[in-house]
């Protein structure tokens, strides 16, 4: 990973609060005059402005450093080696795993930062696989991963992440607990599981997590993508999606219960699968072909775009009449192959439908964070088994990419100024 700063260790080391030691000026040597962004300890003061003790805010920026600087695994013994020249392994291991400070507004603070810099189009939601040798972890279990198609010993979680202009970039996180944690009370003591944290359907962790962006964070909503192909049972999420206003894009799978048109008014309800009604409105309807620009492979796509109005076979009436706009079936069905690629479900206007597939590829960039999570900035090197310290590690890891990404931007603009 390239860095706009190369770190500095900075001396002499004083004793905080905490009975640790820490540097008392962490120093910034710049390899030459860098714009504001790109000012790592400004970064910090403003990231962790609500942590009240002084030592937490030291510790969190030693800690920070430590997942953008250090090499390979990022380790407490590691990053403190790194950064502090000396090993400070305790003192790293009480602040994220034991120390009582709220990742919510350290959160708020990334997702508010990068939003001022980059235009957010869309909130992707994405699984997240933590495989594990254990089973100590808080929510570790063998289960199923639909994102990788097997079963794993592992944690699950699922990140929301803010994608447009700048990538992607999580900055919301919830931890997925299965039911065996229910039931261990041993378990859950070792992990310091709160009381209210239980197994619950996935849809409402979405649901959580988007509740507190609006509600909490007072982001301004935007369409809200997710994989729901491994889920037998769509409506959950969408009737809550739409309760909170929010537009969707939801890709489900072929399979996917809905009704189908009748064929005369008096004719009964047909139940049917999204491949079928797409079928019978391919024999009824032309389909458009529209061209976009694909990210990922920086390469123009073409295919055909077909909608149908969609009602799911779950769906009671009652709920039905209380949407506010109607749902619709989308599909990208390329030229010459005799079904379509992908299925979604969606609430978008009817004026916006044929921005539904570009607007689906933007999933690509949230995958793309993540993985940059996992290969640069340690998001799978967690080893404590506390819940909080779990919040607390995942969230300095969207920090830490939401640095990287920052000072690239920045840095891009002041080597364009330079050469202008």
């Amino acid at each position: 990973m390239t860095s706009l700063v190369r770190w500095v260790p900075a001396s002499p080391i004083d004793s905080d609060t905490s009975g640790g030691t820490v540097s008392s000026i962490l120093q910034l040597s710049e390899a030459r005059e860098a714009p504001a962004t790109a000012d790592f300890a400004a970064y910090c003061r403003d990231l962790f402005v609500a942590l009240t003790r002084s030592d937490q805010r030291r510790w969190g920026e030693v800690y920070l450093r430590g997942l953008l600087d250090v090499p390979g695994r990022k380790t407490p013994t590691r990053i403190s080696e790194h950064v502090l020249g000396h090993r400070a392994v305790q003192q790293l291991q009480q602040f994220v795993h034991q120390s009582p400070w709220d990742s919510g507004p350290v959160r708020r603070r990334i997702a508010e930062r990068t939003g001022a810099v980059f235009r957010t189009e869309a909130w992707a939601v994405d699984e997240v696989v933590f495989a594990k040798n254990g089973d100590r972890s808080v929510g570790v279990a063998r289960q199923y991963a639909p994102s990788q198609e097997r079963t794993v010993n592992c944690q699950l979680a699922y990140a929301t992440s803010l994608v447009g202009t700048g990538g992607g970039l999580p900055v919301n996180w919830r931890l997925l607990l299965p039911q065996r944690w229910d039931r261990d009370e041993r378990l859950r003591g070792q992990a310091h599981l709160p009381e209210e944290e239980h197994c619950r359907p996935r849809w409402s962790y979405v649901l959580e997590a988007l509740d507190e962006m609006t509600e909490e964070w007072l982001l301004e909503p935007q369409p809200v993508l997710a994989d729901w192909r491994c889920e037998s049972d769509v409506e959950p999420l969408l009737r809550g999606l739409e309760a909170r206003g929010h537009g969707y894009l939801i890709e489900v799978s072929p399979s996917t219960g809905v009704t189908l048109p009748r064929p005369h008014a008096a004719s009964p309800a047909t139940r049917g699968t999204v491949t079928e009604l797409a079928e019978h409105v391919a024999r009824r309807d032309e389909r458009t072909p529209i061209a976009w620009h694909d990210r990922t492979t920086e390469r123009m796509r073409r295919s055909q775009f077909l909608s149908a109005p969609a009602l799911l076979c779950s769906e009671g009436a009652q709920h039905s009449a209380h949407r506010q706009r109607p749902r619709h079936l989308v599909t990208d069905w390329p030229y010459g192959r005799p079904a379509p690629r992908a299925y979604w479900l969606t609430n978008l206007p009817a004026r916006r439908l044929a921005e539904a597939i570009p607007l689906a590829q933007l999933r690509s960039l949230s995958a793309d964070g993540l993985r940059r999570l996992q290969d640069d900035f340690g998001l799978g090197d967690f080893e404590g088994r506390s819940f909080r310290g779990w919040h607390h590690h995942v969230t300095l890891a969207s920090a830490a990419l939401a640095f990287d990404t920052l000072s690239r931007h920045s840095e891009e603009e002041w080597l364009s100024g330079q050469g202008a």
